[in-house]
């Protein structure tokens, strides 16, 4: 103490400590208010006549896909930013895919991996840790060379916001993943707006630059990864500009 006064020990407060009054005693963390609110789909209105949908299922989602075919979908909106702000795209209708749970899957199965195309890469890369500890070391080659390309991918930032079927979708021929989906013999599965799904080969589903299998009112709906083969290798690597 100093001239009579006490400094407070600091601790850490979890969610359930926290009554909603007093925050100025406490740690700061990301307001409990928007952890505990419930979900609502949304739309909103914004400038030059620009809509925005946030559906919370996947019949609406496939429904707003059928009455709007060119909507562009978005999660983290870290492609879709730059292209508007700096390539002066126009996508009057937006609709965000970041909070339909079917999208959001992560399925651990006995042939392989389920990626939702929702899942953020952030997610991915600590499932694949996971699997990579808890698996048998020839069945994760695939999982070793996607989980180190993400360590060279973008800032943490990023990651948390963007998604795996963001990723894939914009076809960048840059792309430090696309490659690998194509060299672990992943699939794509593709469901259309009256729920039908088809399945297409990674190696067959980037058709040019920036072009996808995708039709009009179809969306990526999951990834299926699976084990690697014995004898079976992948590897990343990753070559800058000289």
């Amino acid at each position: 103490s100093a001239g009579g006064s006490t400094c407070a020990e600091h601790r850490a407060v979890s969610y359930n400590e926290i009554d909603g009054s007093l925050y100025k005693e406490k740690e700061l963390i990301f307001p409990p208010e928007l952890v505990l609110r419930k979900n609502l789909p949304l739309k909103l209105h914004g400038f030059g006549g620009i809509r925005w949908y946030r559906p919370l299922e996947l019949k609406h989602l496939l429904d707003l896909k059928l009455l709007y075919p060119t909507a562009k979908l978005v999660v983290g909106n870290t492609e879709v930013g730059i292209e508007i702000n700096f390539k002066s795209a126009q996508y009057p209708i937006l609709i965000s895919v970041s909070h339909v749970p079917e999208l959001n899957v992560l399925n651990i199965k006995e042939n392989g991996l389920e990626i939702g195309s929702s899942v953020r890469l952030t997610r991915l890369q600590e499932v694949l840790e996971e699997v990579i500890a808890e698996r048998e070391t020839h069945e994760t080659s695939s999982c070793r060379a996607i989980s180190d390309q993400l360590k060279w991918f973008a800032g943490k930032q990023v990651k948390n916001v963007a998604s795996v079927g963001g990723n894939i979708c914009t076809a960048s021929p840059i792309s430090d993943l696309n490659p690998l989906w194509m060299a672990a013999r992943a699939d794509f599965h593709i469901i259309d707006s009256k729920g039908n799904i088809r399945t297409v080969h990674a190696k067959d589903f980037f058709l040019g630059y920036r072009k996808v299998d995708l039709a009009q009112g179809e969306i990526l709906h999951s990834i299926f990864l699976p084990w690697s083969r014995h004898f079976e290798f992948v590897k990343e690597f990753k070559q800058s500009h000289r």
